[in-house]
């Protein structure tokens, strides 16, 4: 009785457990662990180490099937290994495969296991959940065999959402950047469609086995062939349609799907080698949009439908501020959900994208260059974004991705295709450098902001107010005493 007394007064309690607010890559440090460690592990065990060796590159395949960067996924698995007992480990991520191999003295040859991770998917509930699991390790003490029975369910568990919900809010996130780049209602609608036929096309695609990047070609030859047709169409249906916003909403749904933020963050952290890898393919998908958009173009433009010039600039009235900042936080929620993001993550995406959409819209009026506005809208997602999933329980990374995913510049990347397929070379290198700009200091942001937030939730022992303690026991006392 008097523990559920306590808990029915813990709200006056302001003290909250080491880390259960925070996400676990900021917990896993020295004095961390809330249960006793394990004892070591005898080194002839053979079973035993390879059962915790498994486990922790299972758990490590998911983290970096995800996006999580390679010094976070590095440091997960080396926390796994010591909470089981095995200390000595040496962990190597390198792009897609793990190596984790555990020292066994100086007559004893290490044990040593390997995961490849063949795909990369978006499924942020199972990231989640991986998260969570690797904080009842810690916490509860769970037996190797259990986190790997818990490890597998994760694995081949379904998306937590019907892939219908998945396509309508890939369509609502091109809808929401269509607005939140100054298109029309018209615009939106052609966006949310086209995105919708790119999405279920290429997934009919991905299970035929075909390459990500001709994927990425189709999808780019999709999203400019309706909103070209329909602007060559205009005056006969009456319509009003920016054909150059839709198309960029397209590319950016394409764009948001790549490794950006991690491939940037690994070279930023240390691991060089994941990091090219993982940004050389980021260039070679978007290459494979790039084609797709020059490939229709092309073949509009021999039919006769010549799609407008481009301006140098883009320029926006104060009143359109405000829809812009809702439509860049329904993007950011959109993609969470399109990701299979849990219900509790998605106000905190929401809120991430409004933060990062508002600051690049108020630097409209202000003259620092798309560049550096962008760069700070990341960081400031990154701290902001990162400090709400943890009290959200939910991966950092999750926020991170949705805020910045509004403001990648497939606006660039298609003003720069347009200019080099139209005689205005230098103009569209230009666009090409400013779109590659954009999107590291994107990338680079998310890293600062994300490094600030963890410096600020770092774990403290926190000391209860005497008054508490005291009217707490008052109220226990009490409670005895009827």
């Amino acid at each position: 009785m008097r523990e559920y007394i306590g808990r029915a007064l813990g709200f006056l309690n302001p003290v909250r457990l080491i880390g259960d607010s925070q996400a676990t890559i900021d917990t896993i440090e020295p004095g961390s662990i809330m249960v006793s460690p394990r004892k070591p592990i005898d080194r002839f065990d053979v079973a035993a180490i390879t059962e915790v060796l498994d486990l922790a590159t299972k758990i490590g395949a998911v983290l970096l099937d995800s996006g999580t960067a390679a010094i976070d996924t590095q440091q997960q698995i080396t926390f796994v290994c010591g909470v089981y007992g095995l200390e000595d480990v040496d962990v190597d991520v390198t792009y897609n495969t793990i190596v984790v191999s555990a020292r066994r003295g100086a007559t004893l040859p290490p044990i040593t296991t390997m995961e490849q991770v063949y795909y990369r998917s978006m499924d942020f509930t199972r990231l989640a959940q991986i998260d969570r699991l690797v904080r009842r390790i810690r916490d509860m003490a769970l037996t190797p065999s259990t986190a790997h029975r818990m490890v597998d369910e994760i694995i081949t568990a379904p998306h937590p959402y019907p892939y219908l919900v998945a396509t309508g809010a890939w369509g609502l996130m091109a809808c929401g950047i269509a607005v939140l780049l100054g298109g029309g209602l018209v615009g939106a609608l052609v966006a949310l469609v086209s995105t919708s036929v790119i999405v279920s096309v290429n997934r009919r695609l991905n299970r035929w086995g075909l390459p990500t990047f001709f994927q990425q070609t189709i999808g780019g030859f999709i999203a400019v062939v309706p909103a070209a047709l329909l602007y060559g169409a205009s005056e006969t249906l009456r319509i009003q349609i920016e054909p150059t916003l839709v198309i960029a909403a397209g590319v950016t749904v394409l764009l948001s799907g790549l490794s950006l933020v991690g491939s940037v963050e690994d070279a930023i952290t240390g691991a060089p080698i994941t990091g090219v890898a993982r940004f050389f393919e980021v260039l070679l998908m978007t290459g494979g949009i790039i084609a797709g958009v020059g490939i229709a173009i092309q073949l509009l433009e021999g039919i006769g439908i010549i799609l407008p010039a481009i301006d140098t600039s883009t320029s926006f009235a104060a009143v359109d501020v405000g829809p812009r900042i809702v439509a860049g936080a329904v993007a950011a929620l959109a993609y969470a959900l399109a990701s299979y993001a849990e219900k509790r993550a998605l106000p905190v995406a929401f809120m991430g994208g409004f933060i990062g959409a508002a600051i690049v819209a108020g630097s409209t009026f202000l003259p620092i260059g798309d560049v550096v506005a962008n760069g700070i809208a990341a960081s400031s997602v990154g701290l902001v974004g990162g400090l709400l999933a943890r009290r959200a329980l939910t991966p950092p990374l999750v926020v991170a991705v949705a805020g910045i995913t509004p403001l990648l510049p497939g606006l660039a990347i298609y003003r720069g295709l347009y200019g080099i397929l139209n005689d205005q070379t230098l103009d569209g290198f230009t666009w090409v450098a400013s779109a590659l700009a954009i999107g590291c200091s994107l990338a680079a942001g998310v890293t600062l902001g994300e490094f600030i937030a963890r410096s600020l939730r770092r774990p403290q022992l926190a000391v209860r107010p005497a008054w508490m303690s005291m009217l707490r026991r008052n109220r226990l006392q009490g409670y005895r005493r009827r």
